[in-house]
């Protein structure tokens, strides 16, 4: 009898050292359920003279760009989706949610651009990347 408790308390320590933490974007995931989800290329921008107008803190829909508040700004295809002004999206890979504050050019198809404030080296650091993105309708 000793000999089976001694087995089966170490079977139970085994299966509890081998199941795998949740990761934090695991976690994230379940506390926000999420209805769309999408893949688009991602690119980085910031609030620097060469990238923007003489008000480059202030967006497309008036929106006022803060560094403080992670937000991206969206191809306009992606209006149909449900991507507005002031939706909140999580990225996968990254933390926290974003605010769409922002509309980039038509030209641009299935696209997002992640604000960086005023750190360009962060920007180009991130360069181009194929990413998926969760929001609610």
């Amino acid at each position: 009898m000793k000999k089976i408790i001694i087995t089966l308390s170490a079977l139970l320590m085994t299966l509890s050292f081998s199941t795998a933490k949740e990761s934090k974007e695991d976690i994230y995931k379940k506390k926000y359920v999420y209805t769309e989800v999408m893949k688009v290329t991602a690119t980085a921008y910031c609030s620097t003279s060469d990238e923007t107008d003489k008000t480059p803190f202030l967006a497309a829909w008036n929106n006022q760009l803060n560094p403080n508040i992670p937000s991206i700004a969206v191809s306009r295809d992606l209006f149909n989706c449900g991507l507005t002004n002031g939706k909140k999206v999580h990225i996968d890979g990254l933390e926290g949610e974003f605010v769409v504050l922002d509309v980039m050019h038509k030209k641009w198809k299935n696209k997002i651009d992640i604000y960086m404030g005023l750190d360009r080296r962060k920007a180009l650091k991130f360069g181009r990347k194929k990413l998926t993105i969760r929001w609610k309708i």
